[in-house]
């Protein structure tokens, strides 16, 4: 596969470790549910690969995404991953019902870690995210010592299992604390131009350089954020969601996305929103619905 160079421009992780500021999220291609295997394990194998073509190197996963289905979809379509930089994370794993379920005990988290590298095929893993809250909506960062399964990772990390650390459903003061700990390169939370709650993080950490990851661009939009963002959007002749996306990408310099997607024709959409540039008074707009 020989891969383009994609607009939005690139972001250093780690040294070593560099990639487009728009990445893939691997979680669509599971089943229904994030639960068992895609009805088109092929078209999946074709997601990704096209992903790549266009010049995506930034793969976001996890081992319970299906559970493992995803992780053994992403090895059969990419391995041995040359030039693609694979994220994924621990935390949990699926019940028998598909629940999610919080499993962070040091033992717990080496079982994933080991999960994750034999679906993955490799030897040690990029980067590896803590994930931590959850909350009632599932997305909250719960207040709470992150020390203990952080450390853990960092035993891992220096086993070399693990190549570089991030946390993923945290707040600003869990942040300091995995930091007080180990290097942390990123940080993985809900946030939107709706949902603007870590404001502060985001430029807290632009100033140190490390990467944050938002998920759900799209999420909890109110019918009037909504609408607000269809009009902008209709303007421009584009989609709502390119348009979330681009204002991710002009928000701050360290934010990297991870759109998702099961479609080609999603997929492409999504990797346009790297080369739209949101005019000014859009901007301002699409601010003010926070």
């Amino acid at each position: 596969m020989t891969a383009n160079t994609l607009a939005g421009g690139t972001f250093t992780l780690a040294d070593g470790l560099t990639v487009g500021r728009l990445g893939y999220g691997a979680m669509q291609l599971a089943g229904p549910g994030v639960f068992g295997p895609p009805a088109d394990r092929d078209a999946a194998v074709a997601v990704l690969r096209e992903a790549v073509e266009l010049g995506v190197n930034h793969i976001d996963t996890a081992d319970f995404y299906g559970p493992h289905v995803t992780n053994q979809i992403i090895r059969e379509a990419l391995h041995p991953y040359d030039g693609i930089v694979v994220v994924t994370k621990v935390g949990a794993v699926r019940d028998d019902q598909g629940a999610w379920v919080h499993q962070r005990s040091p033992e717990q988290l080496r079982a994933q870690v080991h999960d994750n590298l034999r679906n993955l095929g490799v030897d040690a893993l990029d980067v590896v995210n803590l994930r931590v809250g959850g909350g009632d909506d599932g997305h909250s960062a719960v207040p709470g010592s992150i020390a203990e399964p952080f450390a853990a990772l960092v035993e891992m990390q220096q086993e070399g299992l693990i190549k570089h650390l991030g946390i993923s459903t945290v707040n600003a003061e869990q942040v300091a604390e995995a930091q007080s700990i180990a290097p942390v390169v990123c940080v993985q939370n809900a946030y939107n131009v709706a949902h603007r709650e870590d404001d502060k993080l985001v430029e807290s950490l632009a100033a140190q350089g490390i990467a944050y990851v938002p998920y759900f661009p799209l999420g909890g939009f109110s019918p009037l954020q909504s609408e607000v963002l269809n009009s902008v959007a209709a303007r421009l002749g584009a989609t709502p969601m390119a348009v979330a996306l681009a204002w991710l990408l002009q928000r701050s310099p360290n934010i990297l996305l991870i759109p998702g997607t099961s479609s080609l024709a999603h997929l492409r959409e999504n990797v346009a929103a790297a080369s739209l540039e949101l005019p000014a008074d859009a901007i301002s707009e699409l601010d003010a619905i926070a």
